[in-house]
């Protein structure tokens, strides 16, 4: 393997990693995959690259140096990049933790009532759940 095999042109280290880390490791990775999905890979990984990895990832295809890029191939890549977005949003880890709480039935919850119950590992209010103290002891503290 060259050295053309091991080091996409257009790339530094930062983004040589964050490529590595989606399995783009020679440029032939990244003509297989194309730029756009490798861009795609690169920001589903939690990462957050500009719009100049794309076209280094184009220009190392096009064997060109990115800024030399002509106009039409950049506004070309944007497009496809955001019907690919489209077709599949990319989510924040945050947006993803939402939608993972949202969709969960909590422990111990019960389907047939109308307010859920938790399970927890501190006490409830009145005393009573995971640790309480219930019965004649609820109105003492543990510390007294």
């Amino acid at each position: 393997m060259n050295a053309r095999d091991t080091k996409i042109r257009n790339v530094g280290p930062k983004s040589a990693a964050w490529l590595r880390q989606v399995g783009v490791r020679t440029t032939e990775d990244l003509a297989r995959i194309g730029p756009v999905e490798a861009f795609l890979k690169v920001k589903r990984a939690g990462f957050r690259p500009s719009l100049n990895l794309l076209y280094s990832m184009a220009g190392a295809l096009a064997d060109c140096h990115w800024a030399e890029l002509p106009e039409e191939r950049k506004q070309e890549l944007l497009i496809t990049l955001d019907a690919a977005e489209s077709a599949n949003p990319i989510r924040t880890r945050w947006e993803k933790q939402k939608a993972a709480s949202d969709s969960a039935v909590p422990a111990g919850a019960h389907a047939d009532e109308g307010e859920a119950v938790v399970d927890t590992l501190f006490d409830s209010p009145d005393g009573e759940g995971a640790g309480g103290l219930g019965g004649a002891d609820r109105d003492l503290s543990r510390f007294e």
